[in-house]
């Protein structure tokens, strides 16, 4: 019986249990495995509680002592005995008498001195079965008789109206009816419960010290709440969130469906100027911003931020958890494996690597009649095809779905797929940065039978199936993505997709976990989502769009939700705005736009920013001219914003070595050049209240009128969607496609996929093709080596010069300061 509650309680689509068991079985273990919220009997110790507080709206009342209190009345100053009613009804009964002001005793049938307080209770209460050795006649005259059980009264045919001995009711009819009234009761608080909450937060307290601390020694002094107080605290049910240790969850997307009539609220996205190699915080300003929201003006608000590669975070630039007093918490677990979404999709893209090569080896070594037997084998004397096979030949035009009928012709279409090698582009993927992977050699034991050829591996988060989770809508519409990732050309130069592998189900499979965004919390204690990592120079460079999606609804039509566009306006910006708002249908309030004193001294003309090196004394003295000449850049990045329309907040991230000068100058020259304010932050130093102006100024900026647009209409060609990339965006002369570009571009325009939005894969160093041009160049060719498509994702993503998928680490990479301590098993340093 408990595990059948138990059962019931998890099932989503039952909303109360009522429980008609023998007697025996009404024993503590069975109904307090009832869930509370499904106790429509009110029997649980967790409902019982919450009546005998007084808690009418939170709790059920048990239907059998509501109908003793419905029969009941005036009971003020008159004696009640209960009699063999034990337990929760016994108990519940008892709370309730003795509210309604009655002496209330409670005894069994077997009790002494049972006839003396029969003889003297104004009101007796039967809760069980009489011996047949109390006779009736104990039972003053006069005295009403409640009978929860049947037949109290047996002899009672004897006595004539007039006359009774006693009155007694028998509650059985009254108790159905109001055991009715508690599941209308219970559903109609489901119902309540699965409208939109309104949120009560608790923020965490931030005590920032001077000099500032490391970024893991300020998250680990900052005790985070369980997250799923956090959830609580958001208006996320109990049944939304799948729970990953204390400070993680995944978030359901069934939530999207409770709350769709739910009105968004206001789409910020925080962009930047070109940056140094060390990065402008954009990450910090984004956690920043949302702490002072919430944490300062009391605004709703999320964050929605990527997923870190662990690529970087062993490499070069380190985590992406924020900084100093305005970071995601705990930063060690944002950073490290989270809840394990990048080691699915390599696990699912190296799925599809295996299996495009296994395919080739087969087809190359097997008759099409042996490779027909395997695909589709007898099991338990019975062959048939699997649905992913049947989809396949309705794809060929072959609508049959018994497999002793298909002919030799259509049994060769089948099952050869005569995948081309040489236009192979789906290559396999590991979350390092290892650059001795970019070209490697597969095939070369003896069993894969001299099928050798060239290929590379791409960094995991570069894979198309990352994109696909940052830009899908919902569970199905992912899967019909990575069904249609083309992986491959046949020898007649038509696509070779995923579902043509019959790898489409798999994938999914794989993949239904990491679909569902991340929850966190800043270090006040305000909401986050982590979900997807793609790279913004080779990918689109955006969190997702469900995790935007969710968070619009929860934060409610007056909160705010900040999300991350990776490196420079010119890249991450522009994908947002073109490819990620195009898939989501999601509008933008405002456009956060970062700078820094130091990348615009570097773009006036400073000497190389280099990770690892320290900074030359043009970045640590006040310099006005360098300053004013580089925010040209900042120009530049501001009037790529206004193509989409979007007002522009700049962001000031405020470093020790900026002098007020220099910060006045940068805040003049960007509200010179068309943005809506320019505000210097702090919340590096002070976390969310070194940002409220910040957060005061895009509050602001989001009521004002939002012209949105896109940049180019998706009916244009190819080449001429790259070029106004390249001449509005980038401020080129013009495109230079080499003979390989062009051939691609022609094939993916015969292969029908001429209409998809453009990803250009550019450096993010410099406006231009060449990282080491800063500022504002012009009048550059943009030269285009190669064109690829990820039509599961949907974009065609030119390769602009020479782009690597794989990053290599440097001469001293950061593993060199990560370590563990073996006894508190605290990471040490992370950054």
């Amino acid at each position: 019986v408990v595990d059948e509650i138990l059962r019931l309680n998890e099932d989503p689509n039952v909303q109360g249990l009522a429980l008609d068991l023998p007697e025996s079985l009404y024993t503590s273990k069975v109904l307090n495995a009832v869930k509370p919220e499904k106790d429509v009997d009110g029997l649980s110790d967790v409902n019982l509680g919450r009546l005998v507080r007084g808690d009418a709206y939170d709790c059920l009342v048990p239907p059998t002592a509501h109908a003793v209190m419905e029969l009941l009345e005036d009971l003020g100053g008159k004696t009640v005995l209960l009699v063999g009613a034990g337990g929760a009804v016994g108990a519940a009964l008892q709370s309730m008498l003795q509210r309604e002001g009655a002496a209330t005793l409670s005894c069994g049938w077997k009790a002494p001195q049972l006839q003396t307080k029969l003889h003297h209770a104004d009101v007796v209460v039967v809760g069980s079965k009489k011996p047949d050795e109390i006779p009736v006649s104990w039972i003053k005259p006069g005295t009403t008789v409640i009978s929860c059980y049947p037949d109290l009264l047996p002899e009672k045919h004897n006595y004539g109206q007039e006359n009774s001995h006693a009155a007694e009711s028998t509650v059985g009819s009254l108790a159905i009816a109001l055991r009715m009234q508690n599941m209308v009761k219970n559903m109609e608080r489901w119902i309540c419960s699965r409208k939109y909450r309104k949120w009560d937060l608790r923020c965490l307290k931030l005590q920032p010290l001077s000099p500032v601390p490391s970024d893991i020694e300020i998250s680990r002094a900052q005790s985070p709440k369980a997250v799923d107080v956090l959830a609580k605290e958001i208006g996320l049910l109990t049944d939304e969130i799948e729970i990953y240790g204390q400070t993680k969850a995944k978030v359901r997307l069934s939530l999207l469906e409770r709350l769709k009539d739910q009105p968004d609220g206001k789409y910020v996205l925080v962009a930047g100027i070109t940056p140094t190699p060390l990065g402008e915080g954009k990450s910090t300003v984004t956690i920043g911003l949302v702490q002072a929201l919430t944490a300062h003006l009391n605004v709703n608000s999320f964050a929605c931020l990527r997923q870190p590669s662990q690529g970087p975070t062993f490499g070069v630039k380190g985590g992406a958890a924020g900084g100093g007093y305005a970071q995601v918490i705990p930063m060690e677990e944002f950073n490290l494996h989270l809840t394990g979404d990048i080691h699915a999709i390599t696990a699912a893209n190296n799925l599809v690597a295996a299996a495009i090569d296994a395919r080739i080896l087969h087809e190359n070594t097997q008759s099409d009649k042996a490779l027909y037997n395997r695909l589709v084998p007898v099991v338990n004397g019975v062959r048939g095809f699997s649905a992913i096979q049947l989809a396949r030949l309705r794809r060929l035009g072959i609508n049959k779905t018994d497999p002793g009928t298909l002919t030799e012709e259509e049994i060769s279409k089948f099952v050869r797929l005569d995948i081309d090698p040489s236009t192979i582009t789906w290559q396999r993927v590991v979350d390092t940065n290892d650059r001795f992977l970019r070209k490697i050699t597969v095939g070369q034991a003896n069993t894969e039978k001299g099928f050798v050829r060239q290929a590379q591996f791409d960094i995991a988060v570069a894979s198309e199936i990352m994109a696909i989770l940052a830009l899908t809508t919902s569970l199905q519409d992912m899967k019909e993505r990575l069904g249609k990732m083309v992986v491959a050309n046949d020898k007649k130069g038509g696509p070779v997709t995923a579902e043509d592998l019959g790898v489409t189900g798999a994938l999914a499979v794989l993949m239904k976990d990491a679909i569902k965004p991340t929850l966190m919390q800043t270090l006040e204690g305000t909401p986050v989502f982590v979900h997807a990592g793609p790279f913004a120079n080779i990918a689109h460079g955006n969190s997702s769009v469900l995790a935007d999606k969710i968070a619009l609804k929860l934060v409610g039509e007056k909160g705010f939700v900040v999300t991350e566009a990776g490196f420079g306006a010119d890249i991450g910006m522009e994908k947002f705005f073109n490819i990620k708002c195009r898939a989501s249908g999601l509008v933008p309030s405002v456009v956060v736009l970062v700078a820094t004193v130091r990348a615009l001294k570097m773009h006036g003309g400073g000497p190389n920013v280099t990770a690892g090196a320290p900074l030359k004394k043009e970045y640590t003295e006040e310099n006005l001219q360098l300053v004013a000449d580089g925010c040209c850049n900042l120009q530049k990045q501001i009037q790529i914003a206004q193509l989409f329309g979007v007002p522009v907040v700049v962001a000031l991230n405020v470093f020790k070595t900026d002098s007020p000068a220099e910060v006045d100058l940068v805040c003049k020259i960007a509200k010179q050049s068309g943005a809506f304010d320019a505000v210097p932050c702090n919340h590096w130093a002070a976390g969310g209240r070194g940002a409220v102006k910040l957060a005061q100024a895009v509050e602001e900026a989001a009521s004002q009128k939002n012209s949105f647009k896109y940049l180019y209409n998706l009916e244009l060609p190819i080449v001429e969607k790259i070029r106004i990339i390249a001449q509005k965006v980038y401020g080129a002369q013009d495109i230079e496609l080499s003979p390989a570009a062009q051939s691609q571009i022609d094939r993916y325009t015969r292969q029908g996929f001429g209409n998809l939005p453009i990803c250009m894969a550019k450096t993010h160093l410099s406006l231009s093709h060449q990282p080491e041009k800063k500022g504002v160049p012009t009048g550059f060719i943009l030269p285009i080596s190669d064109v690829r498509a990820s039509i599961g994702a949907g974009f065609i993503y030119p390769l602009v010069g020479t782009m690597s998928t794989m990053p290599g680490l440097p001469t001293r990479p950061c593993f060199y300061d990560i370590d563990l301590d073996p006894v508190t098993e605290q990471v040490k340093g992370l950054f």
